[in-house]
């Protein structure tokens, strides 16, 4: 399931941002205001061995989280996971971090949906995480890390676990710290039946979501031949595959097809359908939209070798 496939309404969701509960800038109920101010849907409030549960509002579903390190290797390598929805207040360990498995493991047993943060940003190689029991997948981009030191796009470990047959979600998220300096860049679009926690969580743990930082993916038909989508304004879309693999559309002077054709433009001449060739025998397919001020879009693996 990747959303396009399922009944439900879109919400705009934050799911990784800090609060004065560890080391973000405002308070909780004025963190909940502000991402209602933005037109976010749903907010994960995911402090540092902190499970905040802030009350919702009538705009604004709070779904109470927490972040917490992991040794993902060994001590020297610190991994961050976001507990999603996690219904038991965590207790931050005296001295190392327990190894992934034990803290991914904690979080399902506590109802919690587990997915890895900033890879890039911790340094870590995909070898060292794709394996781990439970894991649903990684942040595809972390505004934050990539405002502070360009380290925010993980789309290169997400597609070597995805080329090796691991079927791993992917979101977007801000991490916010500073509102207002570093909210509001990204997000994840959740396909869910109702705006509820329950139905949240429900649609994380399918991979019925895509991410963005600023495209909007309005529906993804894939046959045995074709990926045909639909989106706002863009100015590529891409189907990635595999290594040299794949097909892709451009908008433009030049507009250099690579096994596409698109269906329709708007009046600038931007790409909104296109149909991308599917290669024969290649282990996943996902669908990445750019746009022409380079902000992209990313929906979940379209197949895996796994999957079929």
């Amino acid at each position: 399931m990747t959303g396009f496939d399922a009944d439900g309404v879109w919400l705009r969701c934050a799911l990784h941002a800090h609060t004065t509960n560890s080391d973000g800038d405002l308070p909780p109920d004025k963190l909940v205001r502000h991402y209602a101010w933005a037109g976010y849907d749903v907010l994960a409030i995911t402090d540092h061995w902190v499970r905040t549960a802030e009350r919702s509002t009538r705009e604004t579903l709070v779904i109470p989280s927490v972040e917490l390190n992991a040794q993902c290797g060994g001590p020297e390598h610190d991994a961050h996971v976001l507990a999603l929805g996690v219904a038991t207040d965590p207790v931050a360990p005296e001295d190392a971090f327990a190894p992934l498995e034990e803290v991914v493991a904690w979080i399902l047993e506590n109802g919690g949906v587990p997915y890895l943060a900033h890879t890039y940003w911790s340094g870590l190689r995909t070898e060292q995480w794709e394996s781990c029991p439970g894991l649903l997948g990684i942040e595809v981009w972390n505004a934050g890390c990539e405002l502070e030191i360009g380290r925010g796009d993980s789309t290169v470990h997400w597609d070597e676990a995805l080329e090796r047959g691991r079927g791993f979600f992917a979101l977007a998220t801000d991490d916010s710290h500073h509102p207002g300096y570093d909210s509001g860049f990204a997000w994840t679009m959740v396909r869910a039946p109702e705006k509820s926690q329950e139905a949240v969580l429900a649609a994380l743990r399918e991979g019925s979501f895509y991410g963005s930082t600023g495209p909007e993916i309005r529906s993804v038909e894939v046959d045995d031949a074709a990926v045909v989508v639909e989106c706002s304004p863009a100015a590529s879309v891409t189907l990635v595959a595999s290594r040299a693999r794949g097909a892709r559309a451009n908008a433009g002077r030049l507009g250099y097809p690579k096994d596409s054709r698109i269906l329709a433009r708007d009046d600038r001449g931007l790409i909104t359908a296109v149909a991308l060739e599917r290669p024969y025998a290649v282990p996943y397919g996902r669908i990445e939209v750019a746009d022409e001020r380079g902000r992209r879009a990313w929906t979940n693996p379209l197949w895996t070798a796994t999957a079929g």
